[in-house]
């Protein structure tokens, strides 16, 4: 099932592209030279339909697939799995509190149907809130008592978090919502609007939170949210322990460090993780906590050098760059962790002991790399990742058209910078280095570590790479270039092959020895994948397009593309474009429309 699928309502965020464009058009055969690679294919259209209304905020399929919705300011639709519907109606008529011009909405899908969310926030008078029932269509509950949850004077996007208000977060294992207000958070049942609990010794909005099910208590993190930032006095960062049954505060305590939001996903900026008896906070470094008392354990933090115009990321006001440092990776009795240096901004790894978070040791430092987002630890060795591919997030002034001047179109999408790219192998008993591998010049794809944890494979823009892990021997060294397919950007670990994502397709190499398996037609600009279901899709969202091609990884055929510039989508998948959870269904979107698409025929 869908996790908690919330959507932008007047541009979808997370769509790496700003598209408008025609309507689930099935691409032709993909062009490529004449015996030059494997043969494309075309998708089949299971149905095609319409909405009742014109759908120009939310379009989006639920996981099974038995529930299409698409809204715009004032009323709903919501089709069947066959494209029949099921209900359709103006927000004023459902909502008993005539909640309507909805500048907010989002969707929270559950196992028959979900949550539509709504909100209207009224220039003159009281703000309302409603939800709405999407398998029957009928008002479960409204509001006119939470105020505030939207920034005034301000766009109603700005602030979000993936669509979600930051005053407003839902936890999926209570099915409840948390609201913040000025003075205190309340937790009201998501189906009646029933408050649960209300406390006033937290205060903000929800940047992170875990939910323990064996004691039914939730620990969460706050950050001063931008709606409510100006009412706030006495404002602190809070790490807290509260009884999820009566929002008993079971400890209350404070932390270091300041939680940014992404640019253009408006994500907290900040990892949170329960192991054992403690609580380990990943902000600038990491914080650990007990969790039975609140009590800071241990620290291991650095300086961040994300903010600013002058630091090495060379981050702006409209550009900002992430994912630039790995996640820490836990063992049974030790925690490694990528850090920044204060002054010289290299990076290097430290390993503590998880228990006392003693430092065990600290590798060599290493300069010149921009990032090191990947860590891994196979039998004796760490195995690090230097360079490889960034997140940027960026607004880009634009033409608006026909005389609407200029605004700023949000963009998210993977990118290479410049450095010293390797692979670093460390001794896990001292952290010395074990061996490196040559620079690679022009960039380094993410590592697969495979054969019993004996072999490593990785590419850089023209190269594919395998190596013995024990001994850093270079085991083969392939010419990716021969393959006709551009430059690699990624890759895939499937079964007895690495499948190496490129600028201009696809080519799969055998583990066993490094021999190519095949290369696909060319398919220019895919800077994406995703694996649904033992589906595999690649993404193209150049020149205000999107485009998903589905491929049989076993041989590299092109099973089919669709290419929609359509409003509505996922943001996972791009503007117009939704996907099933088991990956056998595409929909596509331009306005009224809808159409289901099989991909495996």
């Amino acid at each position: 099932m869908k996790k908690l699928s919330i959507l932008m309502l007047t541009i979808c965020m997370m769509a790496t592209l700003p598209t408008h464009a025609q309507f689930g058009k099935l691409l032709d055969k993909v062009k490529g030279k004449s015996g030059a690679g494997k043969k494309s294919g075309s998708f089949a259209t299971s149905w095609e339909s319409e909405f009742d209304n014109k759908a120009t905020r939310l379009a989006l399929a639920s996981a099974d697939g038995n529930y299409i919705i698409g809204t715009d300011d004032n009323s709903a639709s919501v089709l069947d799995g066959n494209g029949k519907v099921i209900w359709s109606g103006d927000y004023k008529k459902i909502t008993t509190n005539k909640t309507n011009n909805c500048e907010y909405q989002y969707v929270i899908w559950k196992e028959k149907g979900g949550y539509l969310f709504l909100f209207d926030a009224r220039s003159m008078g009281t703000d309302r809130v409603a939800v709405i029932d999407i398998a029957t269509g009928k008002e479960l509950w409204n509001s006119e008592l939470y105020q505030n949850l939207i920034q005034k004077g301000t766009k109603a996007e700005e602030g979000s978090d993936e669509g979600e208000l930051e005053t407003v977060k839902y936890i999926a294992e209570l099915d409840a919502f948390l609201i913040s207000q000025k003075a205190s958070v309340i937790l009201v049942k998501a189906n009646t609007g029933e408050k649960i609990w209300e406390t006033n010794r937290f205060k903000g909005g929800v940047g992170k939170y875990v939910y323990d099910a064996k004691r039914n208590e939730i620990v969460m993190v706050n950050f001063k949210p931008t709606a409510l930032g100006a009412l706030f006095a006495g404002f602190k960062n809070q790490l807290v322990k509260i009884n999820a049954a009566n929002g008993d505060v079971l400890w209350d305590a404070t932390f270091t460090g300041t939680i940014e939001k992404e640019l253009v996903t408006r994500r907290a900026i900040l990892d949170l993780w329960i192991r054992g008896n403690k609580i380990f906070m990943y902000l600038d470094g990491l914080q650990v906590y007990n969790t039975d008392n609140g009590q800071k354990l241990w620290e291991a933090t650095y300086e961040n050098d994300m903010g600013g115009g002058s630091g090495m990321f060379s981050n702006s006001r409209n550009k900002k760059y992430y994912r630039t440092l790995a996640d820490p990776l836990f063992t049974d009795d030790a925690v490694y962790i990528v850090m920044l240096g204060t002054r010289d901004r290299t990076k290097y790894v430290e390993k503590h002991d998880l228990e006392s978070g003693k430092l065990l040791w600290a590798s060599e430092k290493i300069t010149g790399a921009f990032c090191m987002p990947n860590i891994y630890k196979t039998g004796d060795k760490i195995m690090l990742q230097v360079g490889g591919k960034v997140q940027v997030q960026e607004y880009r002034s634009e033409s608006a058209g026909y005389g609407g001047g200029r605004v700023m179109v949000p963009y998210v999408y993977w990118d290479y910078k410049a450095q010293k790219n390797s692979v670093l192998s460390l001794d896990d008993k001292n952290g010395t280095t074990a061996w490196r591998s040559e620079k690679f010049d022009k960039r380094i794809t993410d590592l697969i570590i495979d054969n019993n944890n004996k072999t490593v494979f990785v590419g850089d823009g023209d190269e594919f790479y395998g190596y013995d892990i024990a001994s850093g021997k270079q085991l083969f060294d392939v010419k990716h270039n021969d393959a006709g397919v551009g430059k690699a950007s990624d890759v895939i670990d499937f079964g007895e092959k690495v499948v190496v994502l490129s600028e201009k397709g696809l080519a799969a190499y055998n583990k066993k020895d490094g021999t190519r398996a095949y290369a696909t037609d060319k398919i220019r600009g895919v800077d994406y994948f995703y694996e649904i279901g033992g589906n595999y899709f690649l993404r193209d969202q150049r020149n205000s397009k999107n485009i998903i091609y589905g491929i049989d990884m076993t041989n590299g055929e092109t099973k089919g593309s669709v290419e929609s510039k359509g409003k509505g989508g996922s943001p996972k998948y791009g503007d117009g474009i939704d996907i099933s959870d088991d990956g056998e269904f595409i929909y596509a979107f331009k306005g009224k429309k809808v159409e289901k698409i099989k991909v495996n025929n």
